[in-house]
């Protein structure tokens, strides 16, 4: 077992036997065949992640690892908010005909702002400040801009991440407003440890702990049975991550700089339905 698995298995059994459900509450979200999705809930999951012990992906379950990855350098380094430049259609239904979502997720990381040392947008800010002052305790960044809201198609979900240093060890906080737990949260996971050993490579440092704060963790109705498959499922030991050594410029990466080997999971066996 992966102590991902580990980690997902305690939060959803958590969820499903002491969570909250909003079957009587009015909800935005629907199914495609226009029914409300409900969800039952837990307020304030936080999980940690060692990284220099384990790349933390599920093997209850296969995690899609490139095309998550792909997604986080369309957002971290590409800075894009146009569906066209990303290889898989996760963004499709909430572009504009343009392919726009408008002005959320890499539109707010590629602004720029002045500050002392000059003018830098969130991602190079946070590279300057790793390379140059690496105690500092205002690595910051915040893509939950609320004069932007109306302009998004999608608020963003998580929304801001917070990078500390311990002498070598680069550590690092991911907060999350909502968190779709059957779809999206071993794909956050995933992502944001591939940026911790992107920050820490291109800065100097080694990876440390990624800590993972979800407000409204959640598990939709027509998930229930899904996850309760899921969850005694085989599980396999955490196959083994690699980056490319070779790469010292954050804008460098790729998809291909990163590697699992010896990634095993158990197969579903049905599709799982996506609320919007």
């Amino acid at each position: 077992m992966s102590y991902a698995d580990k980690i997902f298995i305690e939060n959803c059994k958590d969820i499903l036997k002491n969570g909250y459900s909003d079957d009587k509450e009015e909800v935005r979200p629907k199914w495609d065949d226009g029914k409300k999705a409900h969800t039952i809930k837990k307020f304030g999951l936080i999980n940690r992640y060692d990284l220099s012990e384990e790349f933390p992906i599920l093997t209850i379950r296969r995690t899609a690892f490139k095309s998550s990855v792909d997604e986080l350098l369309w957002i971290w380094q590409k800075k894009s908010n146009n569906v066209n430049e990303l290889s898989s259609k996760i963004w499709d239904s909430w572009a504009q005909k343009n392919g726009s979502i408008g002005k959320a997720y890499g539109y707010q990381l590629k602004e720029k702002h002045e500050y002392k040392e000059g003018k830098f947008d969130q991602v190079d800010r946070v590279l300057y400040d790793l390379k140059n002052n690496p105690s500092s305790r205002r690595i910051i960044t915040n893509i939950y801009n609320h004069a932007d809201l109306k302009e998004m198609n999608l608020y963003p979900c998580a929304y801001s991440m917070t990078f500390n240093t311990s002498g070598k060890k680069l550590n690092g906080i991911l907060n999350q407003r909502s968190q779709d737990m059957l779809v999206a949260n071993n794909w956050n996971v995933c992502q944001y440890a591939v940026l911790m050993h992107m920050m820490a490579q291109v800065s100097g440092l080694e990876v440390g702990e990624l800590v993972h704060v979800i407000a409204d963790a959640h598990i939709y109705d027509r998930h229930v049975p899904i996850v309760e498959e899921i969850i005694e499922n085989k599980t396999y030991d955490a196959p083994s991550f690699s980056i490319d050594k070779s790469i010292d410029d954050f804008y460098k990466f790729s998809v291909e700089s990163f590697k699992l080997e010896g990634y095993e999971y158990s197969v579903l066996t049905g599709k799982i339905p996506v609320a919007i």
